[in-house]
């Protein structure tokens, strides 16, 4: 009798649903989490639609604006590094909450800034608060989502982040016809509180108490990893993140070029106005929601078909790499508009193909410690955010050659795929590597 009772205490908790029957807990969850990656892009990348109305109102140079994009990326790689940590430790519900509260105040406050010292500021609130969630996020996911289906949710989230960052450019462009630039951070720092409140509502660490789960949904799933006080294997962690990290430098060092300078880039080179440089870099960008949710889901099928996760993720992350790198140099040959936009949107296409593989391989080595991983990989996107912005502002000022910044970062594309040799997602950490 005794066994029949802890038998039944171990049974997993159904709740009453309280969504429709159509809308499962996963399902819902997808949508929240897809919704905070748009969300979340869209606040990092703002900035860069309303960068020549700040950059005129406060007589900023090419240099200057550089140290405001970077200063978003300097708090963003110190908050990867604990992210995952804070995750394990207190929950993703309770971190995420708190990201999503510092992010709405920190751009608020980026539409009241006035000059260059405030600007940096905000920003930097604003890399807090969005260093940790997409590690957070990952934790979450590792509880919730099953082994045939990481790739999947990490393109998909990931794809509605760059798509977050293709409407930026003509939705702020929209708010300061309308009204102002300053409007526009308004607008978008209340919505990111808003989504801060439904997080909290809505997910739960365990999936097993939510409300809404269904038992089909927990049948796939492994024993769930909550907030914990455990140990945890810095060394052996460190070790085995720092090919990831230089990985995901290489790709970010591009990235940014193309999620902070675009519109100026079109404005500049191209002599584009406003409107029409918002149009061509949101034009660009969506390349990338395409790659992302695509990247995922050849990855899973290389998975499911060879059983190699070294194929699945490292090699198809290398691929990714080695042709973002050959579209961005037939793009800065072509030196025409008409064939410019169309290459660089297949090497972004081609560059956005590797990130679901990259946030694979921290879920593939550890599952206890994927939040930590990950979080440590992504300071490799904060540090060449924080470096590349003030480098490609230095440039354009000293040289006056848009191109320039483009030519230098083919090089560390293909020094990225050659990393990729160095990352092992079919070794996953043991309790011997502690």
């Amino acid at each position: 009798m005794k066994q029949e009772a802890l038998a039944e205490q171990d049974e997993p908790v159904i709740q009453t649903r309280a969504l429709p029957k159509f809308l499962s807990g996963r399902r819902a969850l997808t949508i929240i989490l897809c919704a905070m990656y748009c969300l979340f892009y869209l606040d990092r990348v703002n900035l860069s639609q309303a960068a020549s109305s700040i950059a005129k109102d406060f007589n900023l140079t090419n240099t200057q604006l550089g140290v405001a994009f970077s200063a978003f990326s300097l708090t963003y790689m110190i908050g990867q590094a604990g992210g995952g940590w804070f995750a394990r430790r207190y929950g993703a519900r309770a971190v995420l909450t708190i990201c999503a509260i510092c992010v709405g105040i920190a751009t608020i406050m980026t539409g009241m800034v006035g000059g260059l010292s405030s600007l940096v500021a905000a920003r930097l609130l604003v890399g807090l608060g969005e260093g940790p969630a997409f590690a957070t996020a990952t934790h979450a996911m590792r509880n919730w989502y099953p082994l045939n289906q990481f790739g999947w949710i990490q393109g998909i989230t990931h794809s509605f982040a760059r798509l977050g960052g293709a409407i930026a450019p003509p939705i702020v462009a929209a708010l300061i016809v309308a009204h102002s630039w300053h409007f526009s951070f308004l607008v978008f720092g209340v919505v990111s509180l808003v989504w801060g409140l439904a997080w909290w509502m809505f997910f739960r660490d365990d999936p097993r108490t939510h409300h809404s789960i269904t038992r089909e949904e927990l049948a796939s799933l492994p024993p769930a990893s909550g907030a914990t006080k455990d140990p945890t294997p810095f060394g052996a962690i460190l070790y085995r993140v720092l090919p990831l990290t230089a990985v995901f430098f290489c790709y970010a060092w591009i990235l940014w070029m193309f999620l902070s300078w675009m519109p100026l880039y079109f404005q500049h080179k191209y002599n584009q106005t406003l409107g029409w440089s918002a149009t061509l870099s949101g034009l660009l960008l969506f390349g990338g929601v395409i790659g992302d949710t695509i990247g995922g889901i050849i990855s899973d099928k290389l998975l499911e078909r060879t059983g190699k996760r070294w194929i699945a993720r490292s090699s198809l992350i290398a691929f990714a790499l080695t042709t973002c790198a050959a579209f961005t140099g037939l793009a800065m040959l072509a030196n025409d508009i008409r064939y410019v936009i169309p290459l660089l949107a297949v090497g972004y296409f081609f560059l956005e193909l590797l990130v679901a593989p990259l946030w694979c391989v921290p879920m593939d080595i550890t599952r206890e410690h994927s939040g930590l991983l990950s979080g440590l990989m992504n300071v490799g996107v904060g540090l060449a955010g924080t470096i590349s912005p003030i480098v490609f502002g230095y440039m354009i000022d000293r040289t006056g050659n848009w191109d320039l910044p483009f030519v230098s970062a083919i090089g560390v594309l293909l020094a990225g795929a050659v990393i990729c040799i160095f990352m092992r997602p079919d070794h996953p950490l043991t309790e011997t590597d502690r």
